[in-house]
C-alpha cells in the first residue's frame, strides 16, 4: 500500500493537473485582454476624440451602460449602420435613445435630520442668547 513510487507519480500528477489550470487561467486572462485590445483599436476607428472622451467618463461613472454602449457601436459598424466617425452629438443621440429604452430605477434619497441633529437648538445656550 505504501509504494513510494506510486507515491511519487501520484504527487507528479497532481502537480502536472495543478500547473495545467494556472496555464488554462493565464490563456483565459490572455485571450480577455486580445479582445480588450481589439474592441478597444475598432472604437478609435469608429469614434471622434470627443465621443471617446464621453465613453470614457460614462464608463467611469456607470461602466455596465459603458460596455452596452460599446457593444452597441461595434454591432452598428459591422452592420455598416456607420458611415464614418460618430461624433460626440452622435454619440448623446444614441445615448439618448438607449435611456428611452432602459427601465429608470426608483432610486431615492431620504435624509433624516433628526438623527444627523443639524438643526439642533442647543448650540444656542452657549453662546448666551
Amino acid at each position: 500500500m505504501d509504494d513510494p513510487e506510486l507515491e511519487a507519480i501520484r504527487q507528479q500528477r497532481m502537480q502536472q493537473m495543478q500547473g495545467g489550470n494556472a496555464d488554462q487561467q493565464k490563456a483565459m486572462q490572455e485571450q480577455r485582454q486580445a479582445q480588450e485590445e481589439m474592441k478597444n483599436a475598432m472604437l478609435v476607428q469608429l469614434l471622434d476624440q470627443d465621443a471617446r472622451a464621453r465613453l470614457n467618463t460614462l464608463k467611469l461613472s456607470k461602466p455596465e451602460k459603458a460596455q452596452m454602449v460599446e457593444g452597441m457601436i461595434i454591432r452598428m459598424a459591422q452592420t455598416r449602420q456607420i458611415g464614418d466617425k460618430l461624433d460626440d452629438a452622435s454619440l448623446v443621440k444614441l445615448l439618448e435613445s438607449l435611456n428611452q429604452q432602459m427601465p429608470r430605477s426608483n432610486s431615492t434619497v431620504k435624509f433624516d435630520r433628526r438623527r444627523a441633529a443639524l438643526d439642533s437648538d442647543e448650540d444656542d445656550d452657549d453662546y448666551g442668547i
